[in-house]
């Protein structure tokens, strides 16, 4: 039997770090998007709104919420900060609390942080090579500690969704601050 040869729908470029093909899903989170999600709210009030605090790209091969699926994605999270708080991802669950996720490094540092149901943190140190497994039930989110851009692919089920309103009303129970020049986890009172 003789199979036919095809090249893949998309592709990861090594030089631009960013996918590549058709299909990809582009979204931006900038300073205006991201309120309350930072610690100090007077701080990025008034920064430029427009400034692009993460991208993510999304491959979605099946209709979200088809069981068995899987989704991949790229997130670019810039260096900076509002105040002394790193930028970061907005963070989640899934809306199907039990699914997982992989992440892995690909250009920069960060933390990733996640948080269990019971509200505790746990950390793990994203760079170019590191692999990380988000177990179900933990919210995720992840910061840059570095001075470049931050890059990292994630993989998970088509069907988890997410869930951003719960951080939104409750927060993480630990905020990640830049203490000169390094980072150390604040409990969020």
């Amino acid at each position: 039997m003789n199979a036919a040869i095809t090249n893949p729908l998309i592709y990861f470029s090594s030089e631009t770090m960013q996918l590549k093909g058709s299909g990809i899903v582009y979204t931006e989170k900038t300073i205006g998007q991201l309120a309350g999600i930072f610690h100090d709210e007077s701080a990025r009030a008034v920064m430029n709104q427009d400034t692009v605090v993460y991208t993510v790209q999304a491959y979605l091969p099946v209709k979200p919420g088809t069981d068995g699926g899987l989704f991949l994605g790229t997130t670019t999270i810039y260096p900076g900060a509002v105040h002394d708080e790193y930028f970061m991802t907005h963070g989640h669950f899934h809306e199907i609390r039990n699914r997982g996720e992989f992440y892995w490094g690909i250009q920069g540092e960060g933390l990733l942080l996640m948080m269990a149901a019971d509200r505790s943190i746990q950390t793990e140190h994203i760079h170019t090579g590191s692999i990380h497994y988000v177990p179900g039930n933990t919210a995720h989110r992840v910061a840059n500690t570095g001075n470049d851009q931050l890059v990292f692919n994630a993989c998970w089920p088509s069907d988890a969704g997410h869930d951003y309103k719960e951080i939104s009303t409750n927060g993480f129970s630990f905020r990640l601050v830049n203490n000169n020049g390094l980072p150390q986890l604040i409990k969020n009172t």
